[in-house]
């Protein structure tokens, strides 16, 4: 790789950084928690902010005298056909400030208080606080350990759909255990949620993080009868290491939705991607694939690395290679700490790692480990948590 592409900082670097990871804590703690990289930004995203702060160019947008909006839906539906095999119509993309946006008010044009919304645990905090900030009942689908994979039960999925459920909400690829869904668990959803009318949300930010062996496959791209009941959120926030820069889409697969949705929240509700946001997620998505292949084989690498680490020093941590993000999932009950996992390995290890009752009501063993790091930063956290494991 070129020196442009090589990821990882060094550590003075990386404090000197006014982000959430890197400020939350001392400088005696090393951050593995919020989902962000340490890797320096792709040059085209750097071409592009540059080229408008030299301009001064702080307007409203309109390059190349088209709307920017239409730009977006464009890139983002081309990009979607030429790595997912899926052309979502141009016209049905809205370009909006921020997924999590796009979460609240999909949940709120697709419900009512009171109704049952269903969600696989654990999930992104985010998707769970969308709904029961809404007044809306969180129906629990499990993902489960089935010796190989975390997994769903179809049997259950069906009780819950029955129970008033109104919405189906999807992350895939899945935070934060890393799945990437098969072609047979996407229908199994898709054939529930036709059978019981249900709208499916699919939040896809991670789609572009798939390692060797795995395969994304996006939701309304299956199957015409999944594509019109369902609304697609992406974003290249995730996936080009950019979350501060405000941009995201909600990809609806029928018109009628789209209407349904527009009745119920007002386009300026939504408000617009900022000029920063649009430039950076255009040369992303349209200039942007070296720079994140190359990172993919660092990130696949630090993926390896953190489960053949811990697998070796620390059985009693239970782990699943992650298919996908930059997430692992470690279930810690086996080492039968006396506190939470995520204050254990604070204090013990001077790590952060995010806390897993954050992700399910009664994860407090469980924490999400992010390793999208320079390789030398990812062996001091593993050390550190080895060690403090050691001492006891």
């Amino acid at each position: 790789m070129t020196d442009e592409l090589v990821p990882g900082r060094e550590l003075a670097a990386l404090r000197a950084l006014q982000s959430d990871k890197w400020r939350r804590f001392g400088p005696d703690v090393l951050p593995a928690h919020v989902a962000e990289m340490d890797y320096p930004v792709a040059a085209p995203i750097r071409a592009a902010l540059a080229g408008r702060i030299s301009r001064q160019d702080y307007g409203y947008p309109l390059p190349g005298g088209r709307d920017g909006g239409r730009l977006l839906a464009e890139a983002f539906a081309q990009r979607m056909a030429d790595r997912f095999d899926w052309s979502p119509d141009p016209a049905l993309v809205i370009p909006m400030g921020d997924l999590v946006q796009g979460l609240y008010a999909c949940v709120l044009a697709f419900s009512d208080p009171g109704d049952g919304v269903i969600v696989l645990m654990p999930s992104y905090p985010k998707i769970r606080e969308a709904v029961t900030a809404n007044a809306r009942r969180l129906l629990a689908l499990t993902l489960r350990d089935d010796g190989e994979r975390f997994a769903f039960d179809p049997a259950e999925l069906e009780a819950l759909a029955s129970d008033r459920a109104r919405l189906l909400i999807i992350c895939n690829p899945h935070n934060p255990t890393g799945r990437v869904f098969s072609r047979a668990e996407l229908r199994a959803l898709g054939e529930c949620a036709e059978r019981h009318n249900l709208i499916v949300l699919v939040d896809e930010v991670h789609a572009d993080l798939v390692y060797t062996g795995a395969r994304h496959l996006s939701f309304a791209g299956l199957d015409p009868a999944f594509a019109v009941r369902s609304v697609t959120l992406n974003s290249a926030t995730k996936s080009f290491n950019i979350p501060g820069l405000r941009c995201a889409v909600a990809a609806f697969g029928d018109r009628a939705l789209l209407q349904r949705f527009s009745q119920r929240i007002p386009p300026r509700v939504l408000g617009d991607p900022n000029v920063f946001g649009l430039d950076a997620t255009l040369a992303a998505w349209q200039d942007g694939q070296p720079w994140l292949a190359a990172v993919l084989t660092e990130l696949e690498a630090a993926r390896d690395r953190v489960v053949t680490v811990l697998r070796a020093a620390a059985p009693a941590i239970r782990i699943r290679a992650p298919e996908a993000t930059y997430l692992a999932w470690l279930d810690c009950s086996g080492l039968e700490l006396p506190v939470t996992a995520s204050d254990y390995f604070l204090r013990a290890a001077g790590v952060a790692l995010s806390p897993g009752q954050a992700f399910i009501p009664g994860g407090s063993a469980c924490v999400r480990l992010n390793f999208a790091t320079s390789p030398t930063l990812l062996e001091h956290i593993l050390q550190r948590m080895l060690d403090a494991l050691t001492r006891g």
